[in-house]
């Protein structure tokens, strides 16, 4: 059993080694992915940022966590676009036909995502503190930001590997992020609830980019979380788990 555990950690590596030397030799995709959200707060910020009424002075702080959040919705498009491609070129079932686990080729990526996400998250909160962000957080805060973000990276990697895996097209495979991307703008991410209309209030109030972006500025903050970090933890555990499901149903159909 021990032989087997330490082979399958050793082909999952092997594969999250492959997954990175293609993020790296094309760093356009991380790129891209920090571009958009920088540029986002950057308008929201400077252009929109003094008409925004937040109960802060400081726009930047309450901002970020839910740039964090687009940021990350975008990544992991891509993602679903390199599973698309692995499967259409052929090469899972030349990994399958090899002495590897069998699920090693899909760890690999969701691995990838991670990592590749976690950077562009570093290289946003550096550009956050060089447009005047600031915390007031200890070690065990930000460890819980980053424990969130990572739950949150991998319930929508799951998703993503869902759409890379049944996509027809291209265009299919990287389809399905959008909605994620607009989710935080029907949150607490930019405005607080309390300014929108009724419906669309109930709405921001009741999905989970809501409890999770307050969680983490309640975090950052070092203000009482409250229920929001339990809230944020069961969505994110709950949309992993459905998810990682349905991904895995969808794979062994694929590789059998």
């Amino acid at each position: 059993m021990e032989t087997i555990k330490k082979h399958s950690f050793s082909d999952i590596s092997v594969m999250l080694g492959r997954s990175m030397r293609h993020i790296f030799r094309s760093m356009d995709t991380i790129i891209t992915v920090t571009i958009t959200p920088i540029a986002m707060m950057l308008l929201f910020v400077y252009v929109l940022g003094g008409a925004i009424e937040t109960g802060t002075n400081n726009y930047v702080n309450y901002l970020l966590p839910g740039i964090l959040l687009i940021a990350i919705a975008s990544g992991i498009s891509y993602t679903a676009y390199r599973l698309f491609m692995d499967m259409k070129s052929g090469i899972f079932e030349r990994f399958h036909s090899m002495p590897i686990a069998k699920s090693s080729a899909l760890w690999g990526h969701v691995l990838t995502s991670l990592v590749s996400n976690a950077i562009s998250v570093i290289v946003i909160i550096i550009v956050a503190l060089i447009m005047g962000f600031r915390s007031s957080a200890g070690v065990l805060s930000w460890l819980a930001v980053a424990g969130i973000l990572s739950l949150f990276t991998l319930a929508l990697t799951w998703i993503a590997a869902i759409a890379g895996l049944s996509a027809k097209s291209v265009d299919g495979a990287g389809a399905f992020s959008y909605p994620l991307i607009f989710l935080p703008f029907i949150s607490s991410a930019f405005v607080p609830t309390n300014s929108m209309p009724g419906p669309v209030r109930a709405f921001a109030e009741n999905q989970p980019v809501t409890s999770i972006v307050d969680a983490i500025r309640s975090l950052l903050a070092q203000q009482p979380v409250g229920n929001d970090i339990w809230i944020a933890l069961a969505w994110c555990l709950g949309i992993l788990i459905v998810a990682y499901i349905f991904a895995m149903r969808v794979y062994k159909r694929k590789a059998a």
